[in-house]
């Protein structure tokens, strides 16, 4: 796929204002309260239409001739019906799921009538997470048949006698295995085989056995469990822990699949590759197991000879008669990262993160692209993650995107970049992001014709950047990091002049991520959270980013994580996940103030510094403190940003930029003090 068709496919153009032209409808102009006598405090919200839209994907399953294909972060959630010869979507049923959902399993029972669908939400309001959907009768949509106490499904299986198995997770309790049965609607927990695991993300099923997937991929560290594999005995109910020694140490199995009397394993990697293992089902104490170089393993598929996955370099095959792993090669595009893979008659079709399906003949090694959203699946707004302004574009973070929006046109180019750009900041015109799943750091000059690409690589198990800032004195961007497999975090820095980067590892110590990062005068200060229930949070470090060396440190006392924090004069504000506010005299190092603010601020949060004051942003709210009295003043109520990991906001030429819904908005509030 060339740069010129990626941006031509993607293009979506919008008129829902820009800058400098009228202020768009909903936009909000009035005093505020509190003004001092003689000066007028207004507030200027310009609405520039939705963030960032796309037809995102979780899952593909092929059922005959059609890839069914299940949506990410769109609402509602749906799944479309891509039917391979004609190459268009032919079938589609929408989900009224709950805040934020994506479907990340697919199943087809034995006779290929009923898909069942599997829902993850970012909270729970009671709903069915578990669908069917009967592929007979596709006008007619999916309908609710069941609910796990889990709230998220992560994959789904389907034995030969039509019973359906579900795993997944849910906060703060080991994931269970979950059994549907179609003669009765009846959903049963089975048990929860390892009660240290954070998560579920692979079953397979036979007659007589499941196969249970879990480990701690997220919420790691702490004594959580690493990778484990257990066989349930059907019949009798037990559990039975059957993980190869070799895979032990991984942080979770990602992947099962039953193929011709085998049990195909595959790892998520972290400080070691992920594995490959083929166990043979009638006797678990023999097997193969192989490394890849990569970090994860999933979707699998299967031919006489070789048994295909996925990694996040693309497509690989494993031979079965020399036992070695090497890569599918094709003429085509980046795959991305890929969600569904099917094998049939010598062609593979793969379902690209990217929104496009391709197939790939493994024999020719060429590749068919089909763009699923100009083959009739509906693009929608979706909930936004970093977001950046320069250089005339305002930039929004999405799954496998990044929209770029000219603030003089009002047009929307979406740009792929693999993953999710959880935070960014435009650095002399050039865009830089941290990207999620382990992507470490990529950038994007709007001056040249190609697609993001990576600028710097971290090793793989500091895996999620959270928070961005440039310190201007060292000319350095800093990355706060949380290790989702190993726990603690790290402190990444990159030099855009030279290319160079740097990675501290547990800055803080080693259970406390870094949730935030700001910087004043050369010195970094690193804000702690904890996702384990008990230990330390909330520790605020003051760091030489040049070096890593720490230089002071404040424990803010404070009872829940740093959520955000930003520097204003002397003062650094920090806000918590619980909607406390402190502030500390980085000259004296120590608090002097805090506050009760959680009725603005509750969970996650962004603050930035504009104007000579400190502005935040909720899940509900934009507000300022007063740089003063540190008093907290609404900016724009019941801004309900859609975030999908949290909010954030950005400032450029005094202007904040956040989102108001799904759309992106443009803030100029100009205070009385």
């Amino acid at each position: 796929m060339t740069h010129s068709r990626s941006l031509s496919r993607r293009r979506l153009i919008q008129t829902g204002g820009a800058l400098g032209l009228a202020t768009a409808a909903g936009s909000l102009l009035a005093p505020q309260a509190g003004a001092a006598a003689g000066v007028t405090a207004t507030t200027e919200v310009t609405d520039l239409g939705p963030g960032l839209v796309q037809f995102s994907l979780m899952s593909g399953l092929r059922v005959g001739d059609t890839v069914y294909i299940g949506s990410r972060n769109l609402t509602p959630s749906s799944v479309v019906g891509f039917h391979l010869p004609s190459r268009k979507v032919v079938s589609s049923t929408s989900l009224d799921a709950g805040p934020e959902p994506s479907i990340q399993a697919l199943a087809a029972d034995p006779t290929g009538r009923y898909l069942y669908i599997g829902v993850l939400v970012k909270s729970d309001q009671g709903k069915p997470n578990l669908y069917r959907w009967d592929l007979t009768a596709p006008d007619r949509p999916a309908v609710p048949i069941g609910r796990t106490e889990d709230r998220d499904i992560r994959d789904l299986a389907v034995a030969p006698d039509g019973t359906v198995f579900a795993v997944g997770g849910v906060p703060d309790k080991p994931p269970v295995l979950w059994q549907y049965d179609p003669a009765t609607g009846a959903v049963t927990n089975l048990g929860a085989p390892d009660p240290k695991a954070t998560l579920a993300r692979a079953v397979a099923a036979t007659d007589t056995t499941v196969f249970f997937g879990a480990g701690s991929v997220l919420s790691g560290g702490s004594g959580a469990s690493k990778a484990s594999l257990f066989a349930f005995d059907r019949k009798s109910h037990e559990f039975t822990s059957i993980v190869p020694k070799e895979m032990e140490k991984d942080p979770s199995l990602r992947e099962l699949a039953v193929h011709d009397g085998k049990l195909i394993v595959g790892t998520s990697g972290a400080v070691d590759p992920a594995k490959l293992a083929v166990i043979d089902l009638a006797d678990y104490s023999s097997y193969t197991v192989v490394k890849t170089e990569g970090a994860v393993i999933k979707t699998f598929a299967s031919d006489a000879e070789r048994i295909y996955f996925a990694s996040e370099s693309g497509v690989e095959a494993y031979s079965m008669a020399d036992r070695t792993i090497s890569p599918v090669e094709f003429t085509g595009p980046d795959l991305g990262e890929i969600w569904g893979l099917d094998h049939a008659d010598g062609k593979l079709a793969v379902v690209s993160g990217y929104g496009f399906v391709a197939e790939i003949d493994v024999s020719a090694k060429t590749s068919v692209v089909t763009d699923l959203h100009e083959a009739g699946a509906k693009a929608g707004p979706q909930a936004g993650m970093g977001i950046a302004v320069g250089h005339g574009y305002a930039y929004l973070g999405g799954n496998g995107a990044i929209s770029r929006r000219n603030l003089k046109t009002g047009e929307v180019v979406n740009l792929q970049a693999p993953g999710e750009a959880k935070d960014a900041e435009v650095i002399e015109g050039v865009l830089y992001t941290g990207q999620y799943n382990a992507q470490g750091i990529w950038r994007y000059d709007s001056s040249r014709r190609r697609q993001p690409q990576q600028a710097a690589k971290f090793p793989s198990e500091q895996n999620r950047p959270l928070d961005l800032s440039w310190d201007p004195d060292n000319e350095l961007l800093l990355v706060g990091v949380q290790s989702d497999t190993e726990g603690g975090g790290a402190l990444w820095t990159y030099s855009p002049r030279t290319g160079k980067s740097a990675s501290y590892v547990n800055p803080i110590d080693d259970v406390q991520l870094v949730r935030a990062v700001a910087n004043r005068a050369g010195v970094a200060y690193l804000g702690g959270d904890n996702t384990a229930k008990e230990g330390p949070r909330a520790t605020v470090v003051a760091i030489d980013p040049a070096t890593g060396k720490e230089q002071w440190r404040v424990d803010t006392k404070q009872p829940a994580g740093v959520a955000a924090l930003a520097v204003q004069g002397r003062n650094l504000y920090g806000l918590t996940t619980k909607g406390g506010l402190f502030v500390i005299d980085v000259r004296a190092r120590k608090v002097v103030h805090t506050a009760d603010v959680s009725s603005v601020s509750k969970g996650f949060a962004a603050m930035v510094t504009n104007r000579g004051a400190v502005y935040g942003v909720s899940d509900t709210t934009l507000f300022r403190f007063h740089p003063k009295t540190f008093a907290v003043t609404t900016v724009v109520a019941d801004i309900n940003g859609a975030w999908y990991s949290g909010p954030h906001v950005n400032v450029h030429e005094g202007l904040l930029y956040t989102l108001r819904g799904g759309n992106l908005v443009a803030v100029d509030d100009r205070p009385s003090h």
